[in-house]
């Protein structure tokens, strides 16, 4: 799958056939994202294409050198499994 990046609509998201797999994000402050909802069609699912989301937004985010915070818990599972990005999570 091709993920895109749509800055102007605030989410990453890639072409499944006719559908569409996306992982959205919000700004709640300066240099920080949300990640707030990953959406992967039903007969997409369990093939890894939300990790694959996932993994392109937390590069993105930390390229930009952003602070993040999981607030899907798809994004929040993704980061226990991979502690590689525990560094870029905003502190509670």
């Amino acid at each position: 799958m091709e993920i895109i990046h749509d800055e102007e609509d605030l989410r990453f998201y890639g072409m499944l056939g006719k559908d569409e797999a996306e992982l959205t994000y919000t700004y709640p402050e300066s240099g920080v994202m949300d990640f707030d909802h990953t959406f992967v069609p039903e007969g997409e699912r369990n093939k890894g294409y939300a990790d694959e989301l996932v993994k392109t937004g937390l590069d993105y985010a930390r390229s930009q050198n952003y602070q993040i915070v999981p607030s899907c818990p798809v994004v929040s599972a993704y980061i226990k499994r991979h502690p590689e990005y525990k560094d870029i999570v905003q502190p509670e």
